[in-house]
């Protein structure tokens, strides 16, 4: 369904397992969601084997000015889960 998906199929073996949303509220809820993660740990950098997390505002682009972020689509509902090859 997404526009690139034949480009993706021709380039990759298998697809990558990062996913991205947006929670409904603001920073609480953000923190509520990260907070009650039962397989997902907390971390900044999202490029390691096991499942991790991340608010972006809040973590990785904390130091970008609010208005870029809000450019770039990055709020405080912005969550990133990287998903590991652990098994739980």
């Amino acid at each position: 369904s997404h526009p690139q998906h034949d480009l993706a199929t021709r380039q990759q073996n298998g697809y990558g397992a990062m996913i991205t949303f947006y929670c409904v509220g603001g920073r609480e809820e953000s923190a509520i969601i990260l907070k009650n993660l039962q397989v997902f740990a907390l971390a900044e950098s999202l490029g390691a084997v096991e499942s991790l997390a991340e608010c972006p505002s809040l973590m990785t682009h904390a130091s970008v000015p609010g208005e870029q972020r809000a450019l770039l689509g990055i709020d405080d509902t912005l969550i990133r889960l990287s998903v590991g090859i652990e098994s739980c």
